[in-house]
């Protein structure tokens, strides 16, 4: 191998791409960054936020680091927008269903078994990585936003279920608050980070 399939040489030698130029193929746009995004999710629910570092996202999505930064402005970006994909594919359909459910009390059941089960468990690292990594960087708004809509969506429910006589409270945005903090502190205590 040259030096320059190699990359640039260092006082130590040559350096090692993260992927050889034989192994790389070109991808549209959305395709390369979509590599990158769903590359980064078992990285990050393997080592952590912490521990996953460009190059480690470039080898495991096939592309080269320059492609992860022209993509993405750095690890939050990409962590953000993983965890993002990940919220939107996991708490869009348990909210419909949800939702739609004959009752209120049927709708939180399907609440429950939706968010304690045994495929959950990567979701629920994921968030709380996520949550980690926005208490060493600046918190992501878009996820603040989905956190937010996704409480919007309990409340509508447990409001549902005050007008129907089926649950009992006072306070709807204070109940929310007390189920989505129960919710989460289970789900950690479950998970064993």
């Amino acid at each position: 191998m040259s030096a320059a399939e190699e990359g640039t040489a260092s006082a130590d030698g040559p350096r090692r791409r993260a992927v050889s130029p034989d192994r790389r193929t070109r991808q549209p746009t959305e395709v390369r960054r979509r590599l990158i995004l769903e590359a980064a999710v078992p990285l990050v629910l393997e080592h952590g936020v912490g521990g996953v570092g460009l190059r480690d996202i470039a080898r495991a999505a096939g592309v080269s680091v320059g492609t992860v930064t022209y993509h993405f402005g750095g690890i939050g970006e990409i962590i953000g927008e993983a965890v993002s994909i990940e919220i939107d594919a996991y708490y869009r359909p348990l909210g419909e269903r949800m939702l739609s459910a004959p009752s209120a009390v049927e709708g939180l059941d399907v609440l429950v078994t939706g968010v304690f089960n045994t495929e959950t468990d990567q979701h629920w690292r994921l968030w709380f990585e996520s949550w980690a990594a926005d208490a060493v960087r600046a918190p992501d708004t878009l996820q603040r936003r989905r956190y937010e809509d996704w409480s919007d969506r309990i409340a509508e429910l447990v409001e549902r279920g005050r007008t129907s006589g089926e649950f009992l409270c006072d306070d709807v945005a204070e109940t929310t608050v007390r189920f989505s903090a129960l919710v989460d502190g289970l789900a950690l205590s479950l998970i064993h980070i």
